[in-house]
């Protein structure tokens, strides 16, 4: 946890818009009552048989592998900021375990709403590899324990909403251009109307900071995991399609407002004592958006992203070495923003660059 995971300073595919690409899987073991059901007995004997099989297979050597009981309340929170564990499964005990890759592109929640829940993260847009990474890992488990299958259902799963696959496709978009232009709304309520699902930064229930949503498949049955993913990423594609025209049409019509959010998030940051997290991620999402459309260094956009983790409340506490108060913690954040944003000269509207327009052959959300 001292180093930043691969995803989050690798570049992938359309990575100005599109952040990250994670597949999560559900299973279960046959014959053992699921852990919503299992009694404390069962449950610490699933952990007992699923621990070391997941912590034998060869990515995971090196790896992080802890009981939950064994980690403090921090520790916990860091890996939920860096979408390694869910907020459910931090705040489970004993009986659960969390295991995680050398490089933290895969992780695995042992005893959370399901026996196990496997992830794999990738940079940029990327489903269809993050899938086929954690597929093989999923094949390596089910070599070493029977899993709950059932010939016409599928897997089993704990929520009737995950039977089938079992599997849950993500990517984490950055749509600032369509949010400033307020055709944000339009756009997800299109991608609900297909079936898929928008939901915060930290998932379902959270709210929306930074401009970056989540879009997710909520279909888990009836259709296979490739069908799930074209559909997915066909989507994704669009979206991000939207947003660079998006951002292309706000330069065109009213290049002074762009400049002027763009210069305040700056100014906000590099000169702030004070700063929440709200604040902090509005701002930096502003400053992302500069440094894409050229406003800013190219780097501007890897730094954005790496600050976007790293001024979250639980990297603070640890970053400090203590427990940290609210007020604390924001005094702490605008530090470390203003001395990573110490060398980042001033946005200069002479390097403005114009952003999409080209065409591709992503599917109509019926947006105009």
């Amino acid at each position: 946890m001292k180093h930043p995971a691969d995803w989050m300073t690798g570049k992938g595919a359309d990575n100005a818009v599109v952040l990250t690409s994670r597949i999560r899987l559900a299973r279960n073991l046959a014959n053992v009552p699921f852990p919503g059901w299992a009694k404390k007995g069962q449950r610490q004997e699933v952990l007992e048989e699923l621990l070391p099989c997941v912590e034998a297979l060869d990515c995971m050597k090196d790896g992080f592998s802890k009981p939950l009981e064994s980690l403090s309340s921090v520790q916990k929170q860091v890996m939920v900021e860096r979408h390694l564990i869910s907020r459910e499964h931090a705040a489970r005990g004993e009986g659960s375990a969390v295991v995680i890759e050398r490089r933290q592109s895969i992780s695995v929640m042992i005893n959370e709403e399901d026996h196990l829940r496997m992830q794999s993260i990738r940079p940029g847009l990327d489903l269809t590899a993050a899938y086929e990474t954690l597929s093989e890992f999923d094949d390596e488990v089910a070599g070493a324990v029977e899993y709950a299958f059932d010939p016409a259902l599928g897997y089993l799963t704990t929520c009737p909403t995950n039977l089938g696959t079992g599997m849950r496709a993500s990517s984490m978009l950055h749509l600032p251009a369509l949010v400033i232009s307020d055709q944000i709304g339009q756009v997800l309520q299109a991608v609900n109307k297909i079936g898929l699902a928008v939901r915060g930064i930290f998932g379902e229930g959270t709210e929306s900071l930074g401009n970056l949503f989540q879009i997710s498949n909520q279909s888990t049955l009836g259709e296979s995991e490739a069908t799930i993913l074209r559909r997915l990423e066909r989507v994704i594609a669009q979206v991000a399609k939207h947003e660079r025209n998006a951002r292309e049409k706000l330069l065109e019509d009213d290049p002074d407002m762009v400049c002027d959010k763009i210069g305040r998030g700056y100014g906000v940051l590099k000169h702030a004592w004070i700063i929440d997290s709200k604040e902090a991620l509005n701002h930096l999402s502003l400053l992302r958006l500069g440094g894409d459309l050229g406003f800013l260094p190219g780097e501007t956009v890897a730094l954005c992203d790496e600050l976007l983790m790293e001024i979250q409340p639980a990297h603070l506490q640890v970053h400090n070495g203590s427990k940290l108060s609210p007020e604390e913690r924001d005094a702490i954040r605008a530090e470390i923003i203003r001395s990573r944003l110490q060398t980042l000269q001033p946005p200069d509207i002479r390097f403005i660059k114009k952003t999409g327009g080209e065409d591709d052959t992503s599917p109509d959300l019926g947006i105009a």
